[in-house]
């Protein structure tokens, strides 16, 4: 009769698990804008810092009352463009307007730079400024990560 090893007769329980864990990414949020996805509905990211990116630019968008039951969420940046007086008022304005909005609904992101630019490229009245915001995750080690937004006056 010959001799059989179950050691060599296949994968473990455990590392089965393992394996399909690493094999399939898992969605942590919805990505902005909304498009289809290849295996969901929506796509969706697997990546913490990209979802924080992609959180973070909705913060920054987001105005004073758009956003069903919490009236005071976002950055409510878009009024300050039919004030605009000078683009140093606008400035430190604005500053002060996204570092409260982050240091309230997203603690955990350090604002690290702060640069807009008035963008020359609409025609009208209408004023449209570049802001360009350069931020840490410490609790990720992420560090200096960008993100731009254009806002534009309605």
């Amino acid at each position: 009769m010959g001799a059989f090893s179950f050691k060599s007769s296949g994968v473990t329980r455990a590392d089965s698990v393992a394996n399909a864990l690493a094999k399939t990414a898992v969605p942590i949020g919805i990505v902005t804008p909304l498009s289809l996805g290849t295996t969901e509905l929506l796509k969706t990211s697997t990546d913490l810092s990209t979802q924080v990116g992609d959180n973070l630019r909705n913060l920054l968008l987001t105005n004073h009352g758009e956003r069903v039951c919490l009236y005071d969420f976002g950055g409510n940046l878009r009024p300050l463009l039919s004030e605009l007086v000078s683009l140093d008022d606008f400035d430190s304005q604005a500053f002060d307007r996204i570092r409260s909005a982050v240091s309230r609904w997203m603690p955990y992101v350090e604002l690290e730079d702060f640069l807009s630019e008035v963008d020359q490229s609409t025609t009208g009245p209408l004023a449209a400024i570049d802001v360009t915001i350069t931020y840490n995750i410490p609790s990720l080690n992420v560090r200096s990560k960008r993100i731009r937004v254009k806002l534009r006056a309605m």
